[in-house]
Parts: C-alpha cells; structure tokens; sequence
C-alpha cells in the first residue's frame, strides 16, 4: 500500500493537534515537522518524527516529502506555500487562507501553476453533524432554509497554553491586524461562512458589526447579516469573550427546523475516548479531513475545500469589513 510522506510545517495549537492526529494514518508518516520552539521540535521527536527542522525551507528541501501541512501564523500563509508550491509539495493550509485577498489570489495562482493540489483546513465540514445538516438541506426534509443562525463563541487566543514545562503568554501576533487581517471574524467566522457558503452558495450581500470589548487594535466579537445566492439569510455571530464554548448552528425551513451542536465531551468521557482510541471525539473531524487530504494524493484527485473556497471566503470577510453597521 502507497504511503504519502508528509511534513508539518508550525507546531502551535492546531499543528499539535494535526501532529497527532498524523499518527493515526494508516496511509500516511510524519517524516518531518519545522518550528522555530526547540522544545516543540523534542516534543515531537519523542512522539517518534525522525527529521527536525527549525527553518521551513530546509523541510521543504526533503526530496521524500509528498505533502505539507501549514500550521503558521496568518501572516507566513503566502510565502510558505509558494515555497511549498514551488518544491511541488502539495499543501494542506490551515484557515484563513491569506491576510487579504490579494494575498489569497497569489496563493490559488502559484498553486496553479505548480500544479500543487491545495486544501484548506475546514474541519466543520468533516464534523459528522454538519453534514447531516446538509442533507437535510439538499433533501428539502425542512423544506426551503428561511434563516440560518450560525454561532462560534469561545476564548479564542486567550486560552491557557502549556508546553509541559509552564505556561507560554499569548503570542503577540494574534492582535496586531497587520499580521493577521483581523480578529474573530476571521478566525471562527471563516468557519462558519465556509460551512455556510457549503450549504447555501456564494454570498451575495453582507454587513457586520463590530465589538471592541477588550479595547485591541482587531475586533474580539461580530455579528453579521448575510444573504446567499439561494435566498438564505443568515445572522453569523462569532466573539473571543467568553471562556465557555458555543459552536452551533440552526436552520428555520418552510417545513421544518433543524439544528446542530458542537461541543466538547465532559472531563470523564473524553478520557475514556483518549483511553479507547486515541483521540477525543471532539477532534475527529480534524483526522477525518486529514485522512481525506491523503487520499485525495493517493488518488490523485482535487481536494475540497480548496484555495478558491479559501479566496471567497476572505472576499466575503474583506466585503463584511467594508460594510460595517454602526449601532448607537
């Protein structure tokens, strides 16, 4: 059985998270990770990685690598993958695809042009439970969608991080817009537009407002208002604010109503799914699009969501900015 070689590329939260889940492909090896922590790079090499990089470029060097996982800061979006595009490494991107449109369309262009398969990192739309609410959708069972809520609420950047051996502060670049493009809209509400954008096509009108309750240089809350081309109309509510966690969406039909929600197992429970397979079951979805990703090389064939998902999906953040409601 083919075996794709793959290297992560950033070992932060979400590249921990596709660190382990790596292992647990039948079809695939970590052959290498890069990051620029020393002790992320050990961390990864007692769980059993071989090659270790603390630059990427040296990573992407490696002849014997299929396919890379990029789990940089926004702002090393662009540059990594034409590096990646242009050693002809296929690239799985973590969300949002770019800090900017302009810089979304040199990825999908240089993608192209090295024929590099590329696919953005949506782990809703591998979550079980929303694509049930997709066949609801394409089913009619709750008839035509009237309204849509879709709700993301967590602690965003201001959770606890620990490498093991004390607490690590929230990396500065999470609130310097120039790094990132923005705040929470484009961190949890790529998901929700994405899987919105799944459900009900492209976006044909939208407009935001913004929270500034911790008084940053990006907004830690909004609400926005969207109507797609189906008809659908859409109230998309994401914030930073809370040290709880919401992640749910509803559908109000002509026929019926339906609804889903994400959310993470108790204490107990979640022991017992590490304990039974190895993984929580809040992040299976991010296994299951990984293991899509392999397949889709083993096969050869195109990935979805892929860059031009990831380029509407910045286009409909970039408009949402622009058409801001003030509220008094």
């Amino acid at each position: 059985m083919e075996k794709i070689n793959l290297g992560i590329i950033g070992l932060g939260y979400v590249g921990q998270i596709h660190l382990r889940n790596s292992f647990k492909l039948e079809q695939a090896r970590v052959l290498a990770v890069s990051d620029v922590s020393r002790r992320a790079l050990l961390k990864a090499e007692k769980m059993g990685v071989k090659k270790l990089y603390s630059h990427y470029e040296d990573l992407l060097k490696n002849s014997e690598i299929d396919g890379v996982i990029i789990a940089l800061p926004t702002h090393l979006h662009l540059e990594c993958t034409k590096r990646a595009a242009e050693e002809k490494k296929h690239v799985f991107l973590e969300k949002p695809i770019a800090r900017n449109v302009e810089e979304a369309k040199e990825i999908v262009s240089v993608a192209s042009k090295n024929g590099t398969k590329l696919m953005m990192g949506y782990p809703l739309r591998f979550n079980t439970g929303f694509c049930k609410l997709r066949e609801k959708i394409r089913q009619k069972t709750i008839g035509d969608v009237e309204v849509a809520y879709a709700t993301f609420i967590s602690s965003g950047p201001f959770f606890h991080r620990d490498e093991g051996y004390a607490p690590v502060p929230v990396p500065e670049w999470w609130f310097n817009k120039k790094l990132t493009g923005g705040g929470a809209l484009v961190d949890l509400g790529s998901h929700l537009l994405d899987l919105l954008r799944w459900y009900f096509g492209e976006v044909s009108d939208i407009r935001a407002s913004f929270g500034h309750r911790f008084n940053m240089d990006v907004e830690d809350s909004a609400i926005c208002l969207a109507k797609f081309s189906t008809g659908t109309r859409a109230i998309i509510n994401v914030g930073w604010f809370c040290q709880g966690y919401q992640l749910k969406v509803d559908l109000l039909g002509t026929v019926g109503c339906a609804g889903f929600e994400h959310a993470p197992s108790s204490a107990v429970r979640t022991v017992a799914q590490l304990l039974a397979t190895g993984t929580a079951r809040f992040y299976h979805p991010h296994q299951s699009e990984l293991q899509y990703f392999v397949n889709c090389l083993i096969k050869d064939t195109l990935p979805t969501p892929n860059g031009q998902d990831g380029l509407r999906d910045i286009e409909t953040i970039s408009q949402a900015y622009k058409n801001e409601i003030q509220l008094k």
